[in-house]
C-alpha cells in the first residue's frame, strides 16, 4: 500500500476542513503548511492592490517562508496538496513548500477550494516547482462535498 500525505495551506479554515476529510478518506497523514508570517484579513484583501496576497501573486518569484517541514518526506509515495485558489492558481506558499523537497518519482495531486474561480494553470505551474514528480491534474472541490463523494474521487485516482 502506498504511503500518502495530505499537505494543505488554509487561509480561512475552509481548505483545512476539506484536507482533514481527504486525509480520513485516503487514510493519510496530515500536514499544515504554515507561513512564518501569518496572513491577516487585510493581507488577504484581493480587492486591494497593495495587500500582501496581491503583491505575492503578482510576483511569480515570490516564495513566502514556511514555519516547518515534513519529517521523512522521502517515505511518502503520494502527496495531496490543498490550498485556496488565488488569482486562478495556487498561492505562492505552495511553491515554497514543493520546492523545499526532492519529490522525484512521487505523485502530486493538487486540490483546491475556491469562491468561484477554477484551477487555471495551477497544474502546469506546480509541475515547474517539482519537475521530477508526476503532477496530476488538479481539482477544485467544494468544501461541503460529502465524504462519500470524496471517497469516489479518491478511488477514481487508482493509486
Amino acid at each position: 500500500m502506498k504511503k500518502i500525505l495530505v499537505a494543505y495551506f488554509s487561509a480561512s479554515g475552509t481548505t483545512k476542513a476539506l484536507a482533514k476529510t481527504i486525509s480520513e478518506v485516503a487514510q493519510a497523514d496530515l500536514f499544515e503548511i504554515q507561513p512564518v508570517q501569518p496572513y491577516s484579513k487585510k493581507d488577504l484583501d484581493w480587492m486591494d492592490s497593495s495587500s500582501r496576497s496581491t503583491k505575492e501573486m503578482k510576483d511569480p518569484n515570490c516564495r513566502p517562508a514556511i514555519i516547518s517541514k515534513v519529517d521523512q518526506m522521502q517515505s511518502y509515495d503520494v502527496l495531496f496538496v490543498g490550498f485556496p485558489i488565488w488569482w486562478y492558481e495556487a498561492p505562492r506558499i505552495i511553491q515554497s513548500f514543493l520546492e523545499s523537497y526532492e519529490l522525484a518519482g512521487k505523485v502530486v495531486i493538487p486540490f483546491a477550494t475556491s469562491g468561484g474561480s477554477g484551477m487555471g494553470k495551477t497544474t502546469e505551474i506546480l509541475q515547474e516547482s517539482c519537475p521530477n514528480a508526476v503532477v496530476r491534474e488538479g481539482r477544485c472541490i467544494n468544501y461541503r462535498q460529502d465524504k462519500n463523494q470524496l471517497k469516489q474521487w479518491f478511488e477514481s485516482l487508482k493509486l
